[in-house]
């Protein structure tokens, strides 16, 4: 069977692969089946179906869909006229069908499942979290004729959940530049082994994120994870800090104090800026990843502790060590899986997916409804080169929900020193190039930001176009063809 509108916007997803090679056992007689329901669906119960928020669509004994209310359409992302008459798998496309279809058991055990918990793939490729109830459907003399599903979208539950109680997954990392899709792909393999990690990236580029990623994918999540920044103390503090310390080691110690390395145990310790440390320190350092163990200040028996090891630095190491500022053998000892975050600046086209995400756990933390940045806001942040990476995007955002009183956020809302950064790029524009300018931006408006019908407008060709658009730092508007 064809998979007829099913399969948009989902190429490579990993929950339908197998869904339309699924076929109902048994067959009954479908005209009569939907003669039978749309019956029974003509009652006026139909009409409060059709207003709740919760999805609700019926199947016959062939598993094709006979109804399917408003909601379903707006969860699943199918149109009625498209759903009807389909198989329920082909269109209410979740992981369950795969390992356990509720409805499946519904009918083969005539009870109802209440609640099962799943995920969906929407016809635009869009992962939701659903809760699922199913239960018979009969006729009036109590003959099966089918099943009916009603499923709830807990997606807006889930954000607020993560927003209160932060996880972190590899969903957590927005990003669609090569370089990061390839990291998000290897996280779940980095997480599972045990290895030391090195996180290399400029300040603000997420390397705690993905170092808590990490522990969150790994067999040491129910453990700890402790982050030390190494640039915040000196070394004698960073000493007793991650060794911990008994009483009377020094003037002051009145108690024992347990260091980080043991608050860590059987979990990850996370040292960020690891480059900032002496060389006596890491000597110290290196002396508890190869022994297993340390001794605390004052101390006079060793300790085991069995904590992963995850550093990051915004300095290349493999430089540092070059340059005798960084023990080489304690390089080799962190440096088994390397990581290497890129500036914000070389992965521009993530800049859309990233201020998406962040207005949307904004919104969620500050009971807002932005609906996001104006297209000269996108234009501008294309040009900006972010010396903060993706925090300074962040703090932006979060300066610009304090300014805007409206539903988009518009250059007036950002923070003044970045208005006159913009200016002055203004003004290195000569009145001919300012012109241009405004009529490339209003031709790619026009058009929905298409580039082909853009060009032919302008009487350019589509390389003449993405060149001027690159030299006035015009932003793709997310519509290329």
């Amino acid at each position: 069977m064809s998979r007829n509108n099913s399969g948009e916007g989902s190429e490579g997803c990993a929950l339908h692969t197998h869904f339309s090679r699924r076929k109902p056992a048994g067959k009954v007689n479908t005209a009569q089946g939907f003669r039978q329901i749309d019956a029974l669906l003509r009652s006026p119960c139909c009409t409060i179906l059709e207003s709740i928020s919760d999805g609700v669509f019926t199947i016959d004994l062939n598993r094709r869909i006979t109804f399917f209310n408003q909601a379903a359409e707006r969860i699943t992302g199918f149109k009625k006229d498209q759903a009807i008459g389909q198989f329920c798998f082909d269109v209410f496309r979740a992981d369950i069908c795969q390992r356990r279809c509720a409805i499946d058991e519904t009918l083969s055990s005539g009870k109802s499942q209440v609640h099962c918990s799943g995920r969906i793939i929407s016809k635009t490729g869009e992962e939701k979290p659903i809760s699922i109830s199913t239960s018979i459907l009969r006729d009036a003399s109590q003959k099966t004729i089918g099943a009916v599903e009603i499923f709830r979208d807990l997606s807006e539950l889930e954000a607020l959940r993560r927003e209160a109680c932060p996880g972190y997954g590899a969903e957590d990392i927005v990003g669609r530049h090569p370089l990061m899709r390839e990291i998000i792909s290897f996280l779940p393999d980095i997480a599972e082994s045990d290895s030391a990690v090195l996180i290399e990236g400029p300040t603000g580029s997420g390397k705690e994120l993905i170092a808590r990623t990490i522990h969150h994918l790994s067999p040491r999540r129910k453990g700890p994870f402790v982050a030390v920044n190494c640039a915040a103390l000196p070394d004698t503090l960073l000493e007793s800090e991650l060794f911990g310390y008994m009483r009377g080691a020094f003037t002051g110690a009145n108690r024992d104090k347990a260091g980080r390395f043991l608050l860590a145990d059987r979990g990850t310790l996370f040292l960020d800026e690891i480059s900032n440390t002496s060389t006596l320190f890491q000597a110290d350092l290196l002396r508890v990843l190869q022994e297993g163990e340390f001794m605390p200040l004052g101390g006079t028996q060793t300790v085991k502790v069995d904590a992963r090891l995850v550093t990051a630095s915004n300095l290349p190491l493999g430089k540092m060590v070059s340059e005798k500022s960084f023990r080489e053998d304690l390089y080799y000892r962190l440096n088994v899986v390397r990581i290497v975050l890129p500036p914000l600046r070389d992965r521009k086209q993530d800049i859309p997916l990233l201020v998406e995400h962040f207005v949307r756990r904004l919104n969620l933390r500050r009971a807002r409804d932005i609906q996001g940045v104006s297209q000269e806001v996108l234009d501008f942040f294309f040009v900006y080169p972010f010396p903060g990476n993706i925090r300074e995007l962040h703090n932006i955002l979060e300066f610009a929900f304090i300014t805007c009183k409206g539903l988009v956020i518009e250059m007036r809302h950002l923070p003044k020193d970045l208005a006159k950064e913009r200016d002055q790029k203004l003004h290195s524009f000569s009145e001919r190039e300012i012109l241009e300018m405004e009529k490339i931006r209003a031709a790619l408006d026009q058009h929905a930001y298409r580039r082909p019908e853009a060009a032919r407008t302008l009487g350019l060709s589509r390389t003449t176009l993405w060149r001027k658009m690159k030299k006035y730092g015009i932003s793709e508007g997310g519509n290329e063809t």
